[in-house]
């Protein structure tokens, strides 16, 4: 194996002053849905809000000073690019990274602000990555990996290290997939100390490059990706995490856009967590299939936080659309004064609050007598919306349309 168990217990002397260990938090509410003790193991509280501090001070810091004078560089979608950022502010030295154009704007900002020098080429981390090495050759800079290289994936290690401290009698751990940098530090540790502990990675359905690579037995890329989890959008498995995943993971699983946006509403909600797309696959993976036989402790690493507010607003939305929580439907009553004043108090009689009102009357469907009424209603759930659609059919109303918003 390219990275042994002595490679990680050394990167954790290397961090011991400098990282976060983060917490293990008790999910009540995922263990009552999977029916096994669940815990979430909080990389998104660890410093520049991410896993990859661990790997990439590790990284940096073992170079030799002829190496560390003439600086690095690296290529992020963001969580790597921090991570750089600050361990190269912690030790005095030059950093370029070179970021997707779309990345995350608190991404980029906190980059800058560790002091790193930034260019935003391309759309994804792969398209951005020859950028780095170029500059890497040209300028003489070290090219910092964001997943594949032994220091990196011996200090992404060290987050297994502190779950098991943390959880000695863990029996599964669940963590979200790139380019299996974490996932492979993790699983050296576990095999190493507790070989009987099962390994399941997660995936965004829309970049899913791993599933395809482990039945091929070889790196395939993953061409199309479309995915909010920016975090772990890689098209190509690293060499080295993947001979380690390829031996030690049990299996790697992916979740759809809907069951990500779903977990971070969850988490929000019931854990107090705010964490990104990327850090919510696991949680994502636990709630699409409680009932798949988890054997308990569960641990779920939620492996970064770092999220535009405004991609926030839009997930809760999406999140709360997902569960049930918006209703559009549409009506038909005669045009009379007060219908429309009756149909909003017996929306309110059913405890379904009203967010927008459309009146139609030059409908060429309608009857001369009768006006459409377009609501868009908050709900409580999925049961909710059908005791809101079952009441004002009773009640007489005439539904022309109806949907849970998506």
């Amino acid at each position: 194996m390219p990275v042994t168990l002595e490679d990680v217990l050394a990167a954790r002397t290397g961090l011991d002053e400098v990282m976060r260990a983060t917490p293990l938090k008790y999910s009540r509410g995922l263990s009552e849905r999977v029916g096994a003790e669940v815990l979430l193991k909080c990389e998104n509280l660890q410093r520049a809000g991410s896993f990859k501090f661990r790997g990439a001070y590790t990284r940096i810091s073992r170079l030799s000073d002829e190496e560390k004078s003439r600086g690095v560089v690296t290529a992020s979608a963001g969580n790597h690019a921090q991570g750089v950022a600050l361990a190269a502010q912690m030790l005095g030295i030059r950093a370029k990274v070179y970021m997707p154009v779309g990345a995350p704007m608190p991404k980029v900002n906190a980059t800058r602000g560790y002091g790193a020098e930034i260019e935003q080429v391309g759309q994804t981390l792969d398209e951005a990555m020859p950028h780095a090495q170029e500059y890497a050759r040209e300028a003489g800079a070290i090219y910092i990996h964001p997943f594949d290289h032994p220091d990196i994936v011996a200090g992404q290690g060290t987050c297994g290290l502190e779950i098991l401290e943390q959880c000695p009698d863990v029996k599964t751990v669940v963590v979200g997939v790139g380019g299996g940098g974490l996932i492979a530090g993790i699983s050296v540790v576990m095999k190493a100390l507790k070989p009987d502990v099962r390994i399941v990675g997660v995936q965004a359905e829309g970049a899913a490059a791993y599933p395809v690579s482990l039945k091929a037995g070889h790196p395939v890329p993953c061409t199309d990706m479309r995915t909010m989890a920016d975090g772990i959008a890689v098209g190509l498995p690293g060499k080295v995490p993947f001979e380690i995943v390829q031996r030690y993971v049990d299996r790697v699983d992916t979740v759809t856009e809907e069951g990500i946006s779903r977990a971070l509403l969850f988490l929000l909600e019931r854990s107090k967590l705010v964490v990104e797309p990327a850090g919510g696959v696991t949680a994502a993976r636990l709630l699409q299939a409680p009932e798949a036989g988890w054997e308990g402790p569960v641990v779920a690493v939620l492996s970064g936080g770092n999220i535009d507010p405004l991609l926030m607003l839009r997930i809760i939305r999406h999140g709360m659309a997902a569960a049930g929580r918006y209703l559009h439907l549409s009506v038909r009553v005669p045009d009379k004064p007060g219908n429309l004043a009756k149909l909003l108090s017996d929306c309110a009689d059913l405890d379904a609050n009203v967010l927008e009102v459309e009146h139609v009357r030059t409908n060429p469907a309608l009857r001369v007598d009768e006006v459409e009424i377009a609501l868009q209603l908050e709900t409580k759930s999925r049961e909710h919306c059908d005791a809101v659609l079952r009441t004002l059919r009773d009640n007489g109303y005439r539904l022309v349309t109806s949907d849970v918003l998506p």
